[in-house]
C-alpha cells in the first residue's frame, strides 16, 4: 500500500471519529436539556422519556452523514418535524443544528442527483412545517431558518466542487509525474543506445584496422622471424578478444535494467528454457537442433539467442494464432537461425529495436540477415552469422 492510500485512509478514519464526536456531543447535550435543564428552567412538555428517544434519532444518524447522507437527511428530518409538531414548545437547539448539518452533508457528499433530491425533501418537509406553524398561531414564518438551511446545501455543494477539483488535479499531477519518470527512462535508454552505437562505429573499426594490419604483415614476414611472428600473431589474438568484449559491452548498452538483472548470460544453451516459456504463454513452438552443437564465440552466441528471442516475442505479439517454428543449425563456419511462423503476416517490427535490432546484431558480428513474409502465409527472420573471427 503506496503513502498516499495510507494518508487517504487515516484521514478517512479521521473523519468517521469526528462524525461519531459530533453526533455524541449533540445527543448528549440534547440529553441535558431533556433530563436536566429544561426540568430545572420550564420543564419539559410531555414525557421525557419520548423526548430523549426523539433526540436521539435526530442527533445519532450523524454518524454515518458521509456514508449515508440521504438516508441520514430523511431520518433526521422526518424525527425533528415529528418531534415539533407532538411539542411545538420544546426549547431544545439541537434539532435544529442536526437538521442544518444533515442538509450540508447531503449537498457536501452526494452526487448532483442525490444532492438535489436531498434539497427538496429537505424544503418539502420545512415549508410545510414552518406555515402549519405560522397558521396555528404559534409564530410567524421564520425565513431567517429557511435561509440558513438553504446557505448550508450551497455551502455544501461549493465545498464538494472544491474537492472534486483537488483530487482531479491531485490525479493530475500523480499522472505528469508519471509521464516524467517514463520519459527519464525513455532517455535513459536513448542515451544507452547512443553510446552503443558510438562505440561500435569507433572502437569496432579501429580494433579492426588493428587485426587486419596483423594479419597483413604476418603474411610479409619471411620465415626466419618467428619472434616477429609471434608478437604480431598476439596483437591479432588480442584484437579479436578486444572486438568480442565490446561486442558483449554493446549487447549490455542496448538491453534494458530487467534484462541486466538476468542469469545467466543469455546463450543458445539456454534455448529450451526460452522456448518453453514462450509456449507457456500460448505459443506452440517447434525446436529443432541440426548439426554438431560446438563452443560459440560469446558475441555469436548472446546475438543469435537475442535474435531467436526478439522473433519469437514478435509472433507472440502480432502474428495471432499460430505456431513458431525454430531450426539452429550449425554448419561449419557459420550458425544459421530460421524462425519461422504460419499466423497473419503483418506488424512484424513489434515494439521496441524490433526487426532493427535483429539486424544490428547481426551486422556487428559480420553475418546477414533476411526476414519477410512467406509465400505460403506466415513470417519468416533467417540469419547466418559466421563463427570464424576473420569475418569480424
Amino acid at each position: 500500500m503506496d503513502r498516499v492510500t495510507t494518508h487517504w485512509l487515516d484521514r478517512e478514519r479521521l473523519w468517521r471519529w469526528g462524525d461519531w464526536l459530533l453526533a455524541l456531543l449533540l445527543a448528549g447535550s440534547a440529553q441535558y436539556e431533556v433530563w436536566v435543564h429544561s426540568l430545572a428552567e420550564q420543564g419539559v412538555p410531555g414525557p421525557h422519556a419520548v423526548h430523549a428517544v426523539f433526540v436521539l434519532l435526530v442527533t445519532v444518524p450523524l454518524a454515518w452523514r458521509r456514508r449515508a447522507p440521504l438516508t441520514v437527511l430523511c431520518v433526521v428530518l422526518g424525527s425533528a418535524t415529528l418531534e415539533g409538531a407532538a411539542f411545538a414548545n420544546f426549547p431544545s437547539f439541537q434539532p435544529f443544528l442536526a437538521s442544518v448539518v444533515a442538509v450540508y452533508s447531503v449537498a457536501a457528499h452526494s452526487e448532483r442527483r442525490r444532492a438535489l433530491v436531498g434539497a427538496a425533501v429537505a424544503f418539502a418537509v420545512l415549508i410545510p412545517g414552518e406555515l402549519l406553524r405560522a397558521f396555528s398561531g404559534d409564530h410567524s414564518v421564520d425565513l431567517g431558518a429557511l435561509v440558513v438551511f438553504a446557505g448550508a446545501w450551497f455551502i455544501g455543494r461549493a465545498l464538494r466542487r472544491w474537492r472534486l477539483e483537488a483530487a482531479a488535479q491531485g490525479r493530475r499531477a500523480n499522472l505528469l509525474e508519471g509521464e516524467r519518470e517514463e520519459k527519464a527512462r525513455l532517455a535513459v535508454a536513448e542515451e544507452r543506445a547512443r553510446i552503443a552505437r558510438e562505440l561500435h562505429d569507433v572502437v569496432a573499426h579501429a580494433v579492426s584496422v588493428i587485426v587486419i594490419q596483423a594479419q597483413g604483415a604476418q603474411r610479409e614476414l619471411e620465415r626466419d622471424q618467428p619472434s616477429v611472428r609471434e608478437a604480431l600473431g598476439s596483437i591479432e589474438s588480442t584484437g579479436r578478444q578486444a572486438l568480442v568484449e565490446m561486442r558483449r559491452l554493446l549487447g549490455i548498452l542496448r538491453d534494458s535494467d530487467e534484462e541486466l538483472a538476468l542469469a545467466p548470460q543469455p546463450s543458445l544453451r539456454h534455448l529450451d528454457g526460452l522456448v518453453e516459456d514462450v509456449r507457456e504463454a500460448g505459443l506452440p513452438v517447434e525446436l529443432r537442433i541440426e548439426g554438431d552443437a560446438g563452443p560459440l564465440p560469446p558475441g555469436v552466441d548472446v546475438s543469435a539467442y537475442r535474435i531467436v528471442q526478439e522473433a519469437l516475442t514478435n509472433t507472440l505479439k502480432h502474428a495471432g494464432p499460430a505456431r513458431a517454428r525454430v531450426v539452429v543449425r550449425y554448419a561449419g563456419d557459420e550458425l544459421e537461425l530460421e524462425i519461422s511462423d504460419d499466423g497473419r503476416a503483418g506488424g512484424k517490427g513489434g515494439d521496441g529495436h524490433g526487426l532493427v535490432g535483429m539486424s544490428e546484431r547481426v551486422a556487428v558480428v559480420g553475418g546477414f540477415l533476411e526476414s519477410g513474409t512467406q509465400p505460403e502465409g506466415g513470417f519468416l527472420v533467417r540469419a547466418r552469422l559466421p563463427l570464424d573471427s576473420a569475418h569480424i
